[in-house]
Order: structure tokens, then sequence, then C-alpha cells
């Protein structure tokens, strides 16, 4: 349905370069910007499912191995986005991720 379409779009999911490690997944602030402006703020730590437990259930249906990422929900905030636009994605401990809409 809507989720689909809105987080399938060709160049989505912008990742990298690199993958940190040594990080404790429990506690790690991520804020999301839109052309500067603050649009997201959460804690991992206020996810509704722990990283143990997401790793855990997506571990029952297939084999992780180091480096896999695991996608999961977003908090509200975010909203429309057009053609131009500048997002960054700032997470604590790693680092700031830039990309403009294409």
């Amino acid at each position: 349905m809507q989720w689909t379409r809105a987080k399938s779009y060709d160049t989505f999911c912008p990742l990298g370069p690199a993958v940190a490690c040594g990080l404790n997944p429990e506690n790690i602030m991520i804020r999301a910007f839109l052309n500067e402006e603050l649009k997201q703020e959460e804690s991992t730590a206020d996810m509704i499912f722990s990283v143990p437990e997401l790793v855990a259930f997506v571990s029952t249906a297939m084999t992780l191995f180091p480096g896999d990422i695991i996608s999961t929900g977003t908090p509200s905030g975010i909203g429309p986005m057009q053609k131009g636009d500048i997002v960054s994605i700032v997470i604590d401990g790693i680092g700031n991720l830039q990309n403009r809409v294409r």
C-alpha cells in the first residue's frame, strides 16, 4: 500500500560509505533534517522492539551476516519531499549522510 510506494523509489535507500562497529545500538540518537530543518529526532531506545528483538525475529526467517542491514520503521515527521530537497540523517557516534532528492 502507501508504505511500499513511499519507500521504494529509485535512490530511496542511500547507505554508507561504511558500516560503523562497536556502538551500543540500544540508545543511539537519530535525527532527520529536510533542507536543514529538523523533522525527526528519536533514540533507538524508544523503538517499539529493541535491536536484539529485531535481530532475533529476522534471524528466524533468514541468515544474517556481519554487515547486513535491517531496515525498520520511522518516527513521524519527515513529510513530503520535492526534487532538489536535501535530506540529512545524523546518527550519534556515526556521522551525517546527506543526499539530494532526485
